[in-house]
Order: structure tokens, then sequence, then C-alpha cells
């Protein structure tokens, strides 16, 4: 059974093809914005610090 692919993938997959040097920028990109080194105190920091969203937003308590 094949699997559905969009019109856009299909496109990404010919477009790289055509253009590999965008491979580089594409892993440069990703390093500057996702590849980060993680650090445990931040990251406990950052949990303990989050505040419980109620469950629709927008209610006001009038």
């Amino acid at each position: 059974m094949a699997q559905y692919e969009s019109d856009h993938t299909k496109f990404m997959r010919q477009w790289m093809e055509k253009h590999p040097e965008e491979r580089e920028e594409q892993r440069r990109g990703r390093a500057l914005w996702w590849d980060k080194p993680q650090d445990l105190k931040t990251s406990e920091t950052n949990q303990a610090s989050h505040v419980p969203q109620k469950a629709y937003y927008y209610q006001n308590e009038h």
C-alpha cells in the first residue's frame, strides 16, 4: 500500500535533488535555532516556574 505524499513534499524532494548545496544551509539553520546544548538546571527552573493554564483561556471569572 502506497503512503500519501503531499504535493509540497514532492516539490521539496525534487527541489532538494536539484539543489544539493541547500543541505548545508539547512543544517546551519537547524543549528542556529534547534541544536542547542541542554542545561539541566535551566530546564528544571523553567519547569518549576510553569503556571497552569485554564481549560478555556478566554473565560473570565465574572
